[in-house]
């Protein structure tokens, strides 16, 4: 029995790594949010007096405690860094990262070493967490401190919009990066190129080595990195010149002495350290002995007042190489007199200097032209940083109906892809009826149908709350030109509910009433599923709510979409390349795009059968249509997947396409590829599916599918979110 003890706890992906794991589904159970699962957090943060949460956050940003001290006697500059930082590992490819559900405070984000001493800017905020409890969440608080900052050192914010909800489990996703140590990034390049969906060029960083790629002190290679990281998190050289320039207005680098005495991370600490990292053993390891980057430096001679001096210094004078005492390349100014004040000492002084990521704006000749412009004109570069800050702590919030309090501006920004409200009345049975019969009496298909609408859906990611149904964005540029969408049926599937919706609110606008092509979709799928499980024997109603609008083609973000075309979409059986299944499994990207449709294991089961049942694929060939009875909604997909007569054969060397063959005569019988595939060779899959194969399981399967499907076409309904949640949340409930 001894020995047992002894062995290192081993879990199923050290073992069988090639095993697809499911993990990533299971976050956010309900039984994991201690205010239970009718916890409302925007109707506790309505009741909050903002101003007061405020004027406690300044106060304690100017109070220094003895355990932690403020460097410049104002904690401004560390919460800029916190809010940075949790809003800054943000990335256009997935939506992940960001700020809205507080992962700032849980591995890996806690312990990369980017973050570090973030751990005391957090714990510094407990007292005011303590008293406004669950009317203030962590991921609301840790931005607005950051905000709160910049107001209290001299910036004119544009404002703050809040109503992130505090995730209580570790970001479990496998996609931070393929590397097994920390600050290491060669892995994530292939040819000098960030693969996607990476933004930071290193394990354990939010953007780029301040060193110089790999540490070397180049920087101009150094501007080549940032512009492709701060790109890969939504931003263009004018926002990333000014939240540089206007973030390096603030605050200093900390590298004492050498990282040798640097102790561990957060989560590796020993537990009488509670919770805190990094403990440094040098002098007092914090004020001046404190370590963090390794550099040790500060950009500006105000460095808790924003201005333009770190641009004055930047162009003002030339930079000569040194090193930190951590030995980490920097520059300082030749020649320049001691100017800058020291972070504890009112009696040192220190001559200005810069990191090489710093030196990449003078000589990167876009960069160099944005910021010389805004050292000319210091309003405007004012205004800049006010804009670039407010798109980036933000950018993951989705459309301004999420956004809650009295600080949320007027305006609307492109990135915020926010929609208006519908000017119809809502629609009401018997004008569904009117309408479901005119789809289905189009020429249309039933397959056309739910094809387009599933390619609308699809395009939904919880993660930055972009795309979905809503909005019918698939009929813009650039996702009308999407292989996986299939162009030329996609037009004529819009051409034709175009003429339905002419049609209908023509008739009834004179009653107030009228249908955007987004709800007709939807409408048009619900009809297909109704009749499809009326074939299989089951009369079904999907719960609808109108009041979609289409999206008009000023209010894509065309640089944003334009990168996101699908490589694969296991969904609907796409792959762009098969060859790619030797580095990702297209199953790995399907459950990828599961999670950020917020299914679970049993949806993500639930939904794939169901689609192909209904004859969604991509393919030509019916790959994936394991059933003699394509647009039924039956269980004919799990019973033939399961069905132990057949032999399944590759049919490619990339193991993508793959027959089955009947055991007994060899003869052909199904067509598949392994997305298919996976549901019965994975032991969890496998098991959800032998429930609806089963001769009892066909009913459960057809209700299930109508609880999943009414969720995906609701989900991206922020606006009824807003008027009414509680409808809101019976309509996503999901299984």
């Amino acid at each position: 029995m001894e020995g047992q003890f002894k062995r290192k706890k081993r879990w199923l992906t050290d073992w069988w790594p090639e095993r697809l794991n499911l993990k990533i589904l299971r976050q956010e159970c309900p039984k994991g949010n201690p205010y239970g699962a009718d916890f409302d957090y925007a109707m506790e943060f309505e009741k909050l007096d903002l101003a007061e949460v405020k004027r406690d956050l300044e106060s304690l940003m100017k109070s220094s405690q003895d355990w932690w001290p403020a460097d410049f006697g104002h904690y401004g500059p560390l919460f800029i860094r916190m809010a940075w930082h949790s809003a800054g590992s943000y990335r256009i490819y997935d939506g992940r990262g960001g700020a809205r559900r507080g992962e700032m405070r849980f591995p890996p984000r806690i312990n990369w070493p980017d973050n570090i001493n973030l751990d005391k800017a957090i714990r510094l905020l407990w007292p005011i967490k303590q008293k406004y409890g669950r009317k203030l969440s962590w991921a609301d608080l840790i931005i607005l401190a950051g905000n709160v900052a910049l107001e209290s050192m001299g910036v004119k914010t544009i404002g703050f919009g809040g109503g992130r909800e505090d995730l209580w489990e570790p970001d479990e996703s496998p996609d931070w990066g393929p590397e097994v140590e920390m600050l290491t990034g060669k892995e994530r390049f292939e040819e000098g190129v960030l693969e996607k969906p990476f933004a930071a060029t290193e394990m354990g960083l939010i953007y780029v080595n301040p060193e110089g790629p790999e540490g070397n002190p180049d920087p101009v290679a150094s501007a080549k990195q940032i512009r492709t990281a701060f790109f890969r998190m939504g931003m263009n050289d004018e926002e990333t010149v000014a939240l540089i320039a206007g973030g390096h207005a603030f605050g200093k680098c900390h590298g004492a002495g050498p990282d040798s005495l640097l102790g561990p991370d957060p989560s590796s600490s020993d537990v009488e350290n509670q919770g805190l990292g990094w403990k440094y053993s040098l002098g007092t390891g914090k004020g001046p002995h404190t370590f963090t980057s390794g550099f040790e430096l500060a950009w500006s001679s105000t460095p808790t007042k924003f201005g333009i001096s770190y641009l004055k210094f930047l162009f003002g004078y030339e930079w000569e190489l040194t090193k930190s005492p951590a030995g980490k390349h920097q520059w300082v100014a030749k020649g320049a007199p001691a100017i800058i004040p020291d972070a504890h000492d009112p009696n040192k002084k220190h001559p200005p200097m810069m990191l090489t990521a710093d030196l990449a704006l003078r000589f990167d000749p876009i960069y160099s032209e944005i910021a010389k412009r805004f050292l000319e004109d210091p309003k405007a570069f004012e205004e800049a940083f006010a804009k670039a800050w407010f798109k980036l702590i933000h950018r993951d919030m989705g459309p301004k109906d999420c956004y809650l309090g009295p600080e949320v501006p007027k305006d609307t920004f492109i990135w915020q892809e926010s929609l208006p409200k519908s000017p119809f009345r809502p629609l009401e049975e018997k004008d569904l009826q009117i309408l479901k019969e005119s789809i289905l009496n189009s020429g249309l298909t039933p397959s056309q149908i739910l094809y387009a609408t599933f390619s609308c859906i699809v395009t939904y990611r919880d993660s930055d709350r972009k795309g979905g149904l809503n909005g019918a964005r698939v009929r813009l540029y650039p996702l009308n030109t999407w292989e996986v969408n299939k162009p030329d049926e996609l037009r004529w599937v819009i051409e034709a509910m175009a003429k339905i919706k002419d049609n209908y609110n023509r008739e009834k606008g004179a009653d107030g009433k009228g249908v955007s092509i987004s709800d007709l979709l939807a409408i048009g799928s619900c009809a297909v599923i109704e009749n499809a499980a009326q074939k299989a024997g089951y009369q079904v109603k999907i719960p609808f709510v109108s009041g979609r609008v289409d999206a008009e083609e000023n209010q894509i973000d065309v640089l944003f979409w334009e990168q996101l075309e699908p490589i694969a979409c296991g969904f609907r059986n796409y792959i762009k390349n098969p060859t790619i299944n030797k580095k990702v499994k297209a199953e790995e990207l399907l459950v990828d795009k599961a999670q950020l449709l917020t299914l679970s294991v049993p949806e993500l089961v639930t939904l794939y059968g169901g689609l192909r049942s209904l004859g969604v694929t991509y393919e030509k060939e019916p790959f994936g249509i394991l059933s003699s009875k394509a647009g039924t909604l039956n269980n004919e997909f799990f019973k033939n997947l399961l069905d132990m007569s057949i032999e399944w054969r590759p049919l490619d060397e990339n193991k993508y396409y793959y027959e089955g063959l009947d055991r007994k005569s060899s003869s052909r019988k199904w067509l598949a590829t392994r997305v298919d595939l996976i549901f019965s060779h994975h032991e969890e899959l496998r098991s959800l599916c032998e429930v609806y194969a089963a001769d009892d399981g066909e009913e459960l399967f057809v209700h299930n599918f109508v609880k999943v499907w009414t969720k995906l076409i609701h989900i991206d309904r922020f606006d009824l979110w807003r008027e009414d949640r509680s409808l809101y949340k019976s309509l996503v409930k999901g299984i």
